[in-house]
């Protein structure tokens, strides 16, 4: 809603003998009527983006098509492709696929789950989102963070993860993920995410880094009774109560060995970015290299524990798995909709991040709605719950990848895996998978950004340590909810206790700034001017209320004992409020009540158009008066403040 143009008044007003400069009115916008207004916030907050504006004048059969396109980005960007872009694409695929194979298998394990629903997993969400999603770099497949929080969530309903049960319950919290997906993108409540602060995901995706890598000492020292819980202090005692007995050193050493290969050559690609393709590619040599040796050395005998037998075929259908009544639906949607948000939260990211490194924008809502749909698909036919992956998308975009068609190449890959060399996986040894995993996790610890949070914002730096401290001290799920209540909390205390500032004018100028940014600004003989720093609501009336207040008996104090003018006028400085309820009107005649006690004046600076339309709505501009309503501080200062104050 734009301010009509303000005209300046004709009219000069006098202060004492001096003529002062033209002042300036605060105009009225145009009046809205109710349907207006609603339509305009409902607009602005789901369909800011106006998404149908390039359906309009267009054929039935353009509408079609457009449509079409909107839904399978896919049919869009697809008429453009060529050869050129299928060489980077069918490089960026092969390479990533080497990756995600040995990864699927490995995170497989943290959910508790047979190998080879990892490999399904890769296979059908890929192909799906290929389809669906406007990202060109992601590259999807399931993921460590929510694998563990399916993994620790669903054995907290069901015990034995062996049970048929078990499994129909993963597909049905996969299902439920998916439908809150789409339903976020379907209804446009994607701005809902945004509630998770980055300093929250940052703790938490710590946090459940240091969990999961923990977690793999079972399979690195070749425990074989290990605990359940995922905080540190269960998992140290369960490693250290089976030192004596429970290590094998055979399995120490192969895991050990091939950690130590993993980290060289990550640091090998961190170090020459077009080497990339050697941390690329060091996972799945990891499984060959192991297997080979276990098989040749038979070190399985020795007490060296394998994955065993993969079974060789594609996905078998679910959906009749799926728990659509029963004791297990409940826990199924509330799993998933956990699950969900916290997948959806790690896509967008990385979605975004490399959309802003090759200068293209993705469509949040649409990316939502695609990750649900493969979501749905995948809980049909026997995967779970997939998301964007960093390291595969980081890999990806090394790799030089143009298109979604990357997903493509490694979804066939992964299915040519499942239908011929499955078997071979038999000897591969669990410490392999655990370092493997322990490398990958690596790579969510971001020490530089905590860092950074302690040097820009303490509070933010609270809300990383809070969500990192509850995923390793408790569990996955207390530590994101320790990261979205510390995300609300900050909100709450941002609404509910605003900044309020005491102003003052820089020397030879017209600009009034704060004062403790500028303690060279002036202020005026006989005048506070304070400025309010938000929206004035039900959550915050009272206290800035109260604050102006304080701000205003501080003043006179110190004003007093200086041997100042005490002060007549009270300016409150408007132009950050945009927007004021009820209670901030029935706030600003309390307000006027407690001043004229005081015998000091209220004056009112700059109101924006919404502020300055619900103070005529609700008279209150009266009782300020319309002559003490000005456009700008100085204008104020230039009418009622002391002769040659506003120079």
């Amino acid at each position: 809603m734009s301010m009509e143009e303000i005209k300046s008044n004709p009219s000069s007003r006098k202060h004492g003998d001096d003529i002062l400069p033209n002042i300036h009115k605060v105009a009225s916008p145009p009046k809205q009527t109710l349907f207006q207004d609603f339509k305009h916030n409902f607009n602005e907050t789901f369909f800011s983006d106006d998404p149908f504006a390039k359906f309009k004048n267009q054929t039935v059969s353009r509408k079609f098509v457009l449509g079409l396109q909107s839904v399978f980005p896919i049919f869009d960007w697809g008429r453009g492709y060529n050869l050129k872009s299928f060489k980077g694409d069918l490089i960026a695929g092969l390479t990533i696929a080497s990756l995600c194979i040995p990864q699927d298998i490995a995170y497989a394990s943290l959910a508790h789950l047979d190998p080879h629903y990892g490999l399904y997993t890769s296979f059908v969400a890929p192909l799906v989102y290929a389809f669906m999603g406007s990202s060109r770099d992601i590259a999807i497949g399931p993921v460590a963070v929510v694998s563990l929080l399916l993994g620790t969530l669903l054995t907290d309903e069901i015990s034995d993860y062996k049970s048929p049960e078990y499994l129909r319950l993963l597909f049905t919290a996969t299902f439920f993920a998916g439908i809150t997906q789409m339903a976020l993108g379907i209804l446009r409540l994607g701005f809902l995410i945004d509630f998770l602060s980055h300093a929250a995901i940052v703790g938490f995706m710590g946090g459940a880094a240091i969990t999961i890598a923990l977690q793999q000492l079972k399979g690195l020292l070749g425990i074989k009774h290990f605990t359940t819980k995922t905080d540190i202090i269960s998992v140290m005692k369960s490693v250290f109560s089976a030192a004596h007995h429970g290590w094998n050193w055979e399995t120490i050493l192969i895991g050990v060995s091939f950690l130590a290969f993993l980290l060289t050559t990550k640091y090998i690609a961190k170090k020459n970015k077009k080497l990339f393709w050697v941390a690329a590619i060091s996972p799945m040599i990891c499984v060959i290299v192991s297997t080979f040796c276990v098989y040749i050395t038979r070190a399985d005998k020795k007490g060296v524990a394998i994955v065993k037998y993969i079974k060789r075929r594609v996905n078998p259908v679910s959906a009749s798995d799926i728990y659509f009544s029963g004791n297990y639906l409940s826990a199924g949607i509330r799993i998933g909709v956990i699950a969900g948000m916290v997948a959806l939260t790690e896509a967008v990211a990385i979605g975004r991040t490399f959309a802003a490194m090759k200068d293209y924008s993705i469509d949040g809502n649409r990316e939502m709605v695609a990750l649900g749909t493969m979501n749905v698909i995948g809980s049909m036919t026997s995967c779970y719950v997939a998301t964007g992956s960093f390291s595969r998308s980081a890999v990806n975009y090394m790799a030089g990848c143009k298109t979604a068609v990357s997903n493509i190449v490694m979804s066939f890959v992964l299915l040519l895996t499942l239908l011929l060399i499955t078997p071979l996986f038999k000897y591969t040894p669990n410490a392999v998978l655990a370092s493997i995993i322990i490398a990958a996790v690596l790579n969510l610890i971001d020490i530089k950004a905590a860092i950074l949070l302690w040097k820009i914002d303490k509070f933010d730096f609270l809300a990383c340590m809070g969500a990192f401290f509850g995923v390793v001290f408790h569990s996955v799920e207390i530590g994101l909810l320790i990261a979205v209540a510390i995300s609300f909390a900050k909100i709450l205390l941002q609404v509910t206790r605003p900044r309020t500032v005491v102003l003052g004018k820089l020397s030879g100028t017209t600009v009034y700034r704060n004062i403790l940014q500028y303690p060279k600004a002036e202020q005026i003989p006989g005048m506070l001017i304070v400025r309010v720093d938000s929206a004035i609501y039900f959550s915050n009336s009272n206290y800035i209320k109260e604050r102006i207040l304080k701000w205003l008996t501080d003043e006179e104090i110190l004003r007093t004992s200086r041997e100042y003018p005490s002060i007549q006028y009270l300016i409150v400085e408007m132009s950050p409020v945009t927007d004021i309820d009820t209670s901030g009107i029935h706030a600003f005649e309390d307000l006027l009540k407690s001043l004229k006690k005081r015998d000091v004046q209220l004056l009112v600076a700059n109101p924006g158009p919404i502020v300055i339309e619900k103070l005529h709505a609700s008279k209150i501009s009266d009782l300020i008066g319309e002559d003490k309503i000005f456009l700008t501080v100085g204008d104020a200062v230039a009418t009622f403040g002391p002769k040659g104050a506003d120079l």
